[in-house]
């Protein structure tokens, strides 16, 4: 989507305070970058895989080619970059590659992070009936494998478990039946200039008119403290104030 992207890599890295630089990808053009991203210094990279299926794959990508995409992942994994993959499971829909999802992580060196269904589909095919939930997907998985739960670290989004004789390790995403809002301290820059503090709420503060008209860093910054101040309590709140729970926004209007 973006060109030279290893450069912006290359920039973020050098920025005095920044730990780390990771990338969310559909993995379409990884094996290409691999080299390049892992030169300029990126910390890791998740790629979206919603199933093993190549037609399926396609049909939930929108014409993503699925061998392409492993390509991808096989190609970072060679360069050495830290590897997660990404499937968010509906019932009805990939439910049933759960455990074939899981089996990427138990013969390799990956992390396969399962996210319960949100109301963030372009299509607007929301629906809790639709959600499959992160125990379910646990119990699943436990059926094949042993997985031992770690603890979970302050802030993270995904409950991990590792194998008692697997390579990888497996994450759970459950912002549906268990939102982690309270010690959430996420806040994200849409690909159109704003600001979303949550991604449960539909606010946006654009951020866009300060750019442009050269504002100072401190002007910026108490733009952004002013943002977050304003931040919705979360999915948690919702799911008790909102019954049922309606289509929020397209994921891919914020990055993701």
């Amino acid at each position: 989507m973006r060109r030279n992207i290893e450069r912006l890599v290359d920039l973020l890295v050098s920025v005095p305070g920044i730990k780390s630089v990771s990338m969310t990808t559909n993995g379409f053009q990884l094996a290409e970058k691999s080299i390049a991203l892992k030169k300029a210094g990126l910390s890791s990279v998740t790629v979206s895989l919603h199933s093993l299926k190549p037609d399926r794959f396609s049909e939930i990508s929108g014409g993503g080619i699925f061998e392409k995409v492993m390509e991808g992942i096989n190609s970072a994994k060679e360069n050495k970059i830290p590897t997660k993959i990404n499937a968010v499971i509906i019932r009805g829909c990939n439910d049933d590659e759960i455990v074939d999802l899981a089996s990427l992580a138990f013969s390799g060196d990956v992390t396969m992070r399962f996210i319960e269904y949100m109301p963030f589909d372009g299509e607007r095919m929301w629906g809790m009936e639709k959600v499959v939930s992160g125990k379910e997907i646990v119990d699943r998985i436990r059926k094949r494998y042993n997985l031992i739960p770690e603890s979970r670290e302050s802030g993270s989004t995904a409950r991990l478990y590792k194998f008692a004789d697997g390579m990888g390790s497996i994450g759970i995403i459950t912002s549906m039946t268990e939102p982690f809002c309270s010690d959430c301290d996420r806040i994200r820059l849409s690909a159109d200039g704003k600001i979303v503090p949550c991604l449960f709420d539909k606010a946006g503060y654009d951020l866009k008119p300060l750019l442009r008209n050269r504002a100072t860093d401190d002007e910026i910054s108490q733009f952004m403290r002013n943002a977050i101040a304003r931040k919705a309590p979360g999915v948690e709140t919702l799911l008790k104030q909102v019954a049922p729970l309606q289509h929020i926004r397209p994921m891919h209007t914020i990055g993701g």
